[in-house]
């Protein structure tokens, strides 16, 4: 799951309810999730259905802020039902709740890949109570600690300079992230050559099949980092999950070193001290990304990499998930474009600075 880089931000007394829609197929735990819910003065059930037909039926009448979602249903399973929920649910974030994603994770990572905000391991009936109630509340509390105040002002106009190629791409993303990623590295042909560093909030257990999902997605190799590794062109390589991806040059090599030394942000791996290492490594040769994400973790590392000429893009508000990280970045006047991620993609496979 995304790492927790921020507590949460309270709920104003004149913000409505939070309308969840709970998906699952079992009535006790619809029964027992729902009074959860009901529980918690910032959230009301607007719906209980169980499976996705019924779930596709209530979206085209009513509106609802978080959808609730099971993967083991009857009929059509909630993972191959999620891209139409998500559709359906004109905003809706999707919370996939399901025994599923205690065996491993394959099924977290495929839910966040297909657009899902964040994923809970459901135990057995017998436990739907006390620190499970804790944590769903929780994640779905924290899907509403997105934005800072100022996040709709206008940005200031982007530094001019001259058109530069890169020689790196360093990419910093956590809630709703890997969706975003997906969907940023379909538009990067395989043949690009620039190698791109990865620091996604997943604990070390994800890492090997998470490399996988982006290997498979951008067509191109894709490693978690080792101390030492050769950052080779053509290459992805990602944080371990427990120590911050770094970079330094060797004579002529770029390699990987990890460090695990407390950071600002409290998380473990951090953008900041990536993006910290590329602009010493790289420069104004070097592109850091931004993608959707809570709380500010990339935003002191993004002002060493403006600092030292480099460029940086943040997903737009509007395709995030969570406009915490990319907003801070955006806010700080650091951003010379706000995208959303098919068009960063392009921005990348341009191999051009944005102006």
């Amino acid at each position: 799951m995304p790492a927790r880089p921020q507590k949460l931000a309270a709920f104003t007394t004149q913000a409505p309810p939070a309308r969840i829609l709970i998906v699952d197929d079992s009535v006790v735990a619809r029964a027992v999730i729902g009074k959860m819910i009901e529980s918690n003065p910032r959230f009301v059930v607007a719906g209980a259905v169980a499976d996705a037909h019924a779930a596709l039926d209530f979206l085209q009448r009513e509106t609802v802020d978080v959808i609730l979602l099971d993967i083991e249903m009857p009929g059509v399973d909630g993972l191959t039902a999620l891209p139409d929920l998500l559709a359906g649910g004109r905003g809706a974030r999707v919370i996939v709740v399901s025994s599923s994603c205690a065996e491993g994770a394959a099924a977290t990572i495929q839910a966040l890949t297909l657009g899902a905000a964040d994923t809970l391991v459901k135990p057995g009936l017998g436990n739907l109570v006390g620190k499970f109630g804790d944590m769903l509340t929780e994640k779905i509390a924290r899907l509403f600690d997105a934005d800072d105040a100022g996040a709709n002002r206008s940005l200031p106009a982007a530094t001019a300079g001259a058109v530069s190629d890169f020689d790196i791409v360093a990419i910093g993303a956590s809630t709703g992230g890997i969706h975003a990623l997906s969907q940023m590295l379909r538009a990067v042909p395989p043949a690009f050559q620039a190698p791109m560093l990865i620091t996604q909030h997943l604990p070390p257990s994800f890492m090997p099949y998470f490399a996988a999902q982006i290997a498979v997605l951008a067509g191109r190799p894709c490693e978690v980092a080792q101390e030492h590794l050769r950052i080779k062109p053509g290459r992805i390589v990602v944080a371990p999950g427990d120590a911050h991806l770094r970079c330094a040059r060797y004579g002529d090599a770029v390699v990987v070193r990890l460090t695990n030394e407390r950071v600002a942000s409290g998380c473990l791996p951090s953008v900041d001290p990536m993006f910290a290492s590329v602009a010493e490594t790289f420069g104004t040769r070097a592109l850091g990304v931004v993608l959707s994400g809570m709380g500010r973790d990339g935003a002191q590392g993004a002002a060493q990499l403006s600092h030292a000429g480099g460029a940086l893009v943040v997903q737009d508000k509007a395709s995030s998930v969570v406009w915490g990280m990319p907003g801070a970045v955006a806010q700080g006047g650091f951003a010379q474009a706000v995208l959303p991620p098919d068009e960063i993609g392009r921005l990348i496979a341009a191999g051009k600075r944005p102006q």
